[in-house]
C-alpha cells in the first residue's frame, strides 16, 4: 500500500489549528495549569532526592514525596524571612524616600523652569492634578494589592500540592504516557520522558547556581558600595535575572530608584556600572558555561517565548516560557515529523541531536 504525504496547506492548518486551541486552553485554564506546570519542574528537580531516600534510607513512596518537599519549603522560606526583615525596613522609609522624591523633582522643575522657560505654576498645576488622579485610585490599589497578596499564597499552596501529587505518583503517570502510544515507540517514548528529566533537572540547576551567583555578587558590591538594602536590592537582582532580557532592565531600575532615594547621585552611577559590569559577566561567562549548556535555545526564539508568556500569563508566563519550550523542543527533537520545529528553536551552529545522557541518569524501574 502506498503512503500518501499530506500537502502543505493541510499541514499548515493542522498547524495553525493546534496552536490556536494550545493559546485557548493556556489563557481559560491559567488558574490550573500555572501552578500545575511549575510543580512539574519541582517535581523533576527533587526526584532524584525522592529516589535515594526511597532506594538507600527505604522510604515509602508518599512519606519521601513529603520529605523532600518539606526541604524545598523550608528553603523558600528561609529566603522569604531573610528578605522580610529587609522588606520591612524598607516600608519604615517610605516616608523618606517621598521626601527625597519631592526634592529631586523640586530640583528637576527649577531645572525645566530654566531651560525651557516653563512657569513653575503651570508645572505645579500638571504634578497636583496626576496627585490627585493616583491618589483618586489608591483605594483601588489597595484592594487590588491585598487580593494579589491572598491570591499568591493560594498559588503557592497549589504548587506544593501539585508537587506532592507529582512526585507521589509520578510511577503512575510515567505509564499513564507509555499506554498512551503503542508497544513499538514505547522506547522513543521513554527516552523523550528521560531526556526531558534530565535536561529541564539540569536546567533549573544552572538557573538556580546562576542566581546565586548573581545575587552573591550584587550584594557583595551593593555592600562594598555601601548602598542601603544591599541584601534586598541584590538578592532581587539575582531573582529577576531568571527573566533573560528583561530581568537585567527591571532590577536595575528598582536599584536605581532606591538608591537615588537613599544615597547619592555618585552611588547612583556606581550601582548602574557596577550591574553593567555584572550583567556582562553573566551574559558572556555564567550563562553560557552553567545554563547555556543545558538548553540551546536562539535568541529569537527567547524572545518570542517571553513575550508571548507575558501575554498569556503575565510575569509567570515569562519565569516559565523557557522551561516550557526547552520541553518543546526536546519533544520536537525526537518526532520525525516535527524534528523541522525542533531545529527552528535551536541555535544556528548547534546540531539538532539532544545532549547524551549519562548511564547513572537514567529513569528508575517502574514501581506501584
Amino acid at each position: 500500500m502506498v503512503k500518501t504525504t499530506p500537502p502543505f496547506y493541510t499541514k499548515l492548518a493542522n498547524i495553525s489549528i493546534s496552536i490556536l486551541a494550545i493559546g485557548y486552553i493556556a489563557i481559560i485554564g491559567k488558574t490550573i495549569l500555572a501552578p500545575l506546570i511549575i510543580a512539574l519542574l519541582f517535581a523533576m528537580l527533587l526526584i532524584p532526592a525522592a529516589s535515594f531516600l526511597e532506594r538507600r534510607l527505604k522510604f515509602p513512596r508518599a512519606l519521601s514525596s513529603f520529605a523532600v518537599l518539606i526541604i524545598l519549603v523550608g528553603l523558600i522560606s528561609g529566603v522569604m524571612i531573610l528578605l522580610g526583615s529587609q522588606l520591612s525596613e524598607f516600608s519604615q522609609d517610605i516616608p523618606a524616600f517621598e521626601n527625597q522624591l519631592m526634592d529631586s523633582l523640586e530640583a528637576l522643575q527649577n531645572w525645566i523652569a530654566q531651560s525651557f522657560h516653563i512657569d513653575n505654576n503651570k508645572q505645579a498645576e500638571y504634578i497636583n492634578n496626576t496627585t490627585s488622579e493616583a491618589l483618586g485610585k489608591g483605594t483601588a490599589l489597595v484592594g487590588a494589592t491585598l487580593m494579589s497578596l491572598s491570591s499568591s499564597l493560594l498559588f503557592m499552596v497549589f504548587i506544593f500540592l501539585y508537587t506532592f501529587f507529582l512526585l507521589m505518583h509520578r510511577g503512575l503517570l510515567l505509564r499513564f504516557v507509555l499506554a498512551l502510544f503503542h508497544d513499538s515507540h514505547s522506547p522513543v517514548v521513554r527516552e523523550v520522558v528521560s531526556k526531558i528529566q534530565y535536561i529541564i533537572r539540569k536546567y533549573i540547576m544552572g538557573l538556580l547556581l546562576q542566581m546565586a551567583i548573581v545575587a552573591t555578587l550584587s550584594c557583595t558590591v551593593f555592600t562594598v558600595l555601601g548602598i542601603k538594602y544591599a541584601f534586598l536590592l541584590g538578592t532581587l537582582t539575582g531573582i529577576l535575572n531568571v527573566i533573560p532580557y528583561v530581568g537585567i532592565f527591571i532590577s536595575l531600575l528598582l536599584s536605581v530608584l532606591v538608591t537615588f532615594a537613599t544615597a547619592t547621585t555618585t552611588d547612583v552611577l556606581f550601582v548602574i556600572i557596577a550591574l553593567t559590569v555584572i550583567h556582562l559577566i553573566d551574559g558572556n561567562y555564567i550563562m553560557p558555561k552553567i545554563v547555556g549548556s543545558k538548553v540551546k535555545l536562539n535568541t529569537l526564539t527567547s524572545v518570542l517565548g517571553l513575550v508571548l508568556g507575558e501575554m498569556l500569563w503575565g510575569i509567570t508566563g515569562m519565569f516559565l516560557a523557557i522551561p516550557v519550550i526547552a520541553i518543546a523542543k526536546v519533544i520536537f527533537d525526537r518526532v520525525e515529523g516535527l524534528k523541522p520545529w525542533g531545529m527552528v528553536l535551536g541555535e544556528d551552529e548547534t546540531p539538532t541531536s539532544i545532549e547524551t545522557i549519562p548511564s547513572d541518569e537514567e529513569l528508575p524501574p517502574l514501581k506501584d
